[in-house]
């Protein structure tokens, strides 16, 4: 499912405000910033988001359709039917995990700026340009709806390193796939 590219939503409903709120939910629970729909087994363009912890947050770069709401009044946000574009920037290596991975982490290059369109829970369409951590969780998630493991990012050197942990990984995947009766 983790490589399954997100389908546009269109229906903007309560169901829709439920699973964003569980997602939510399941994000905070596990410590995360970020989780999309393929990872709790739906292939849909959606993910949610939620960077009020960061230490930063005061001067992380952005705005939102041309203005700067405080953040902390934004968080969890879902962004629905993303589409994203990079922004003139250098790449920058930061390291980064995933809740789909527990326990791998590892230095990934990404673009420092970027400019996304988005709709909210409610359908409206919204654009956001953002830098520093923001727009990496951004492009993480962004990454998810299209079928794209941070894995897939890190340097093979990093990789190879991680490979015990991510057999385990696959393994306890494929066992509980057998059990609960689905197919790869």
């Amino acid at each position: 499912m983790l490589r399954s590219v997100g389908k546009p939503v269109e229906v903007f409903d309560d169901k829709l405000k439920e699973l964003s709120q569980n997602m939510a939910e399941t994000m905070d629970y596990n410590e995360g910033t970020g989780i999309a729909a393929p990872q709790v087994d739906l292939e849909l363009n959606m993910f949610v988001i939620d960077v009020s912890w960061h230490p930063e947050l005061e001067n992380m770069p952005y705005t939102i359709d041309g203005a700067h709401p405080p953040l902390q009044l934004l968080m969890p946000m879902t962004m629905i039917n993303t589409e994203l574009e990079t922004l003139p920037s250098e790449t920058v290596c930061a390291d980064e995990g995933c809740l789909s991975f527990p326990g791998i982490r590892g230095e990934v290059k990404r673009p420092e700026r970027i400019r996304c369109t988005y709709q909210d829970l409610d359908g409206a369409k919204h654009t956001m340009e953002a830098g520093g951590w923001l727009a990496r969780v951004i492009q993480h998630e962004y990454d998810h709806v299209k079928g794209v493991l941070f894995i897939d990012h890190m340097p093979t050197r990093e990789l190879k390193m991680q490979e015990a942990k991510l057999k385990k990984i696959k393994r306890k995947s494929r066992d509980w796939l057998k059990v609960h009766g689905k197919k790869k």
